[in-house]
Order: structure tokens, then C-alpha cells, then sequence
């Protein structure tokens, strides 16, 4: 193995590296942004269950009014029936009374039922207030520590990239672009290493891919030092050592 292709091991090192750094950098973001979703999940749910509230309470206010009516009528009602001319307009009245009487019950199981919602439902608010309050600590500490964190990387990485700059001045410039094109491919793997497949002396495979090579690759990476791409992958090819 040659200078050329020493030189592209020792840049996909530094490549590596530099992905790794990359890569600390989007998890640490990435952990950030996770937990802002879940506190803005709690936040719309909170403001879902408060429509909900409102709504209930506009519609128990609604049915008040229709009990409050009702009430009224009832009391009229019965000023009626000590009015009633004869039998026949009395039991009118009293059935008109009872029906009546009958229906404000109805009306008031169902305003009691749609206030035990509402104070269910504020209970639910007060948790999921706690739980928003907890979550926006949590976010907080989270965004500081990877705040931190990528400045710890972004500070490490100027040192390593300045390697990998002068690593790179040491490749042809269509090498190098070769390299850049296949990293950006594979993550950054711009390099497959031939070895042997299941210890047989004439038969190796692609440490990328893992496709079959024929034996004249690898007799070429021995003895040559020059490019040559996985036909599979596309990956430049060093040899195991």
C-alpha cells in the first residue's frame, strides 16, 4: 500500500472523527427537540380540555335558564289550580304541573351531571398543569446541558478538522472530491477494507457491502497503489491488514 492510499485511511480516521462529533451534536438537538414536543402535546391538551370546560359551562348556564323558566311557569301553575273553575280545568293544570315538575328534574340531573364533568375535568387541568410545569424544568435543563454540550463538540471538532484539512492537501484534488462524493453517500464509510471470506486463501469480500471480490482486486491493492471501487457499493477499497 502507497501514499495515496494511505493518506485516504488516515482522512477517513479523521472523517470519522468528525461524524462522531456530527453526530453527538444532532443527538443532543434532536433530545432537545423530542422533549419540546411532549411539553407542547401537554400544552395543547391543556388547552383542549379548557374549550371543553367552557363549553360544558356554557351549557349547564343554558340549561339554568331553561330551569329557571320552568320554575316559573310552575309557580304559575300552581296559583292555577286554586283558580281552576271545575274538575276538568284542575286535572289540566295538574297534569301540566306534574309534566312540568318531572322535566325540572331531568333538566337539574343533567346540569349536576355536566358540573361533576366540569369539576373532573378541572382536576385533570390542575395535573396536567403539573405535569407542564415539570416538563418546562425538564426542557429547560435538557436545552442547557445540550447547549453545553455541542459547544463542547463545535470546540473539538475545530482541532480535528484542521487535521483533516492538511490530511486532505496530501490527495489529488479528484481523490479528494471522490472521497467527499462516496462519504456523503454512506455516512461518512467513504472506505471498505477487502479481507478474506470464510478463511479461504483466493476468495475475499467488500467489508462495506460484503459482496464477493475476485482475488485480482486484492492482488492489486497488494501490490498497487491506486484507486479501485467496490462494483457493488461504490466504496473506495483498501485491503485488510
Amino acid at each position: 500500500m502507497g501514499p495515496l492510499l494511505d493518506g485516504l485511511i488516515k482522512l477517513q480516521s479523521i472523517e470519522n472523527r468528525l461524524r462522531t462529533f456530527k453526530s453527538k451534536i444532532t443527538r443532543a438537538r434532536r433530545g432537545v427537540i423530542f422533549q419540546e414536543n411532549l411539553l407542547r402535546q401537554l400544552q395543547s391538551g391543556l388547552e383542549a380540555k379548557q374549550e371543553e370546560i367552557k363549553l360544558t359551562k356554557v351549557q349547564s348556564d343554558r340549561l339554568e335558564m331553561d330551569l329557571k323558566s320552568r320554575d316559573e311557569h310552575i309557580a304559575k301553575m300552581r296559583a292555577a289550580l286554586n283558580l281552576a273553575k271545575n274538575n276538568k280545568e284542575y286535572a289540566a293544570i295538574l297534569t301540566d304541573l306534574n309534566t312540568s315538575k318531572a322535566d325540572n328534574t331531568k333538566l337539574e340531573s343533567q346540569i349536576l351531571e355536566l358540573m361533576k364533568n366540569v369539576e373532573t375535568d378541572q382536576a385533570e387541568c390542575m395535573e396536567m398543569q403539573k405535569q407542564i410545569a415539570e416538563q418546562t424544568q425538564r426542557v429547560d435543563q435538557l436545552r442547557k446541558e445540550a447547549e453545553e454540550k455541542v459547544a463542547d463538540c463545535e470546540k473539538e471538532m475545530v482541532s480535528v478538522q484542521v487535521e483533516w484539512d492538511q490530511a486532505a492537501k496530501s490527495l489529488p484534488p479528484d481523490v479528494l472530491e471522490l472521497f467527499k462524493r462516496v462519504a456523503d453517500t454512506y455516512d461518512g464509510e467513504a472506505i471498505a477494507t477487502v479481507g478474506r471470506q470464510d478463511e479461504r486463501p483466493d476468495t475475499f469480500s467488500c467489508g462495506g457491502c460484503f459482496m464477493r471480490q475476485p482475488a485480482e482486486v486484492a492482488n492489486r491493492l497488494m501490490t498497487n497503489d491506486e484507486i479501485i471501487r467496490c462494483t457493488n457499493c461504490s466504496r473506495i477499497l483498501v485491503m485488510e491488514q
